[in-house]
């Protein structure tokens, strides 16, 4: 029988409990005519899955193997003509339904049903096979290890979204910052803001990723910790463009009040996230000055295909913090200790008994 990594449960109020990991079986999965049944090589974690152990994050359940990002490979598949051509394909996987092609938000009455661990969707990535709508698979690109490769798919669907589509200003020359460089998803903001020839600045709460970033592509840095940071970074500006044309943010608490002085007038701070608070204020200046706030949360699967097409031409790499192997608690519990210290610099990545790829 093939295995998974679900939560057990154990009493707790939300965000006063830690639920622990326990490794199950799982059914041997059959696929129906449309399906393909992937043997996974790698999977990734993200902030939704440390939510998820305090249960913080909407229908929390048990028995649901974790974590929404994954790579694999097809194995065998149903008997429609949209399946039977994955078999043997290397494939990333689309981490949710629901979501087909529009701009507003997910057509399903019942939202985006993201994978990993909810009562929304019962496939999750951490585990030794899974068996998923043909239609939800991408090609992987050849240039990625089995690593980078897991460490795409919800990190690159959610930056992709907030920078490309919700911006407005993915064009060269643009100033962009990214606030909370080290995650996945900033990371991935800053490659796609690179690649695509804007000018990227980071905020972070330490030099040395600040430092990571830079050689990442990035103009420079600030830390965020320091008073008028925000002046700090208007020097790094180039002399010609003394401003910023949209933020790309994942912490919320006083990025308004900071970023508004900041932008030009009629710029953007595109949010997919509020780790610093679940509020902030919108103020007077902002409203005078017509700096627009638009949340952005994951992306549609027409979305999801367009960024995978864009790492594919651009042999862009997602950024890989640390990886450990099997589908062993003890070591996975290590990678979300570094989620919970916010030490990582890139993705935290299970590598799994599937892969066949792997430079790390």
């Amino acid at each position: 029988m093939p295995s998974a990594i679900a939560i057990k449960q154990i009493e707790g109020k939300p965000g006063k409990v830690y639920y622990p990991l326990e490794k199950i079986t799982v059914p041997e999965p059959e696929p129906k005519d449309h399906e393909a049944v992937i043997t996974l090589a790698a999977a990734a974690l993200n902030h939704r899955d440390l939510f998820i152990r305090q249960h913080l994050y909407p229908g929390t359940t048990f028995g649901v193997p974790l974590l929404a990002d994954g790579v694999g490979i097809v194995k065998c598949t149903g008997s429609s003509q949209s399946a039977k051509p994955w078999l043997n394909k290397r494939v990333v996987l689309n981490p949710g339904t629901g979501w087909k092609d529009s701009l507003e938000g997910p057509e399903h009455p019942k939202g985006y049903a993201i994978m990993g661990g909810t009562k929304t969707n019962p496939v999750g990535t951490l585990q030794d096979v899974c068996v998923l709508d043909a239609g939800e698979l991408e090609e992987c690109p050849e240039h990625l290890s089995d690593e980078e490769a897991a460490a795409l798919p919800l990190t690159g669907l959610t930056a992709w979204r907030a920078f490309w589509v919700k911006s407005g200003n993915a064009v060269a020359g643009r100033n962009i910052l990214v606030t909370g460089i080290g995650g996945g998803v900033a990371l991935m903001v800053l490659l796609f803001g690179v690649a695509q020839g804007c000018n990227v600045y980071v905020t972070s709460g330490n030099q040395e990723k600040i430092d990571k970033a830079v050689k990442l592509g990035a103009m420079g840095g600030v830390i965020y910790k320091e008073k008028d940071w925000e002046k700090k970074l208007q020097g790094l500006l180039p002399k010609e463009r003394k401003y910023l044309d949209a933020i790309v943010d994942g912490a919320g608490g006083d990025i308004v009040n900071k970023g508004s002085r900041l932008l030009k007038a009629g710029g953007i701070i595109s949010i997919y996230g509020m780790t610093v608070s679940p509020k902030m204020d919108f103020l007077m200046g902002a409203v005078l000055r017509n700096i627009e706030v638009r949340g952005s949360t994951m992306g549609s699967r027409k979305e999801f295909a367009e960024m995978v097409q864009f790492v594919r031409e651009k042999k862009l790499k997602p950024v890989v913090s640390r990886s450990v192997h099997g589908l062993d608690v003890a070591k996975i519990n290590t990678l979300f200790d570094d989620m919970k210290n916010a030490s990582q610099f890139g993705k935290l990545v299970v590598t799994l008994d599937g892969g066949k790829k792997s430079k790390l």
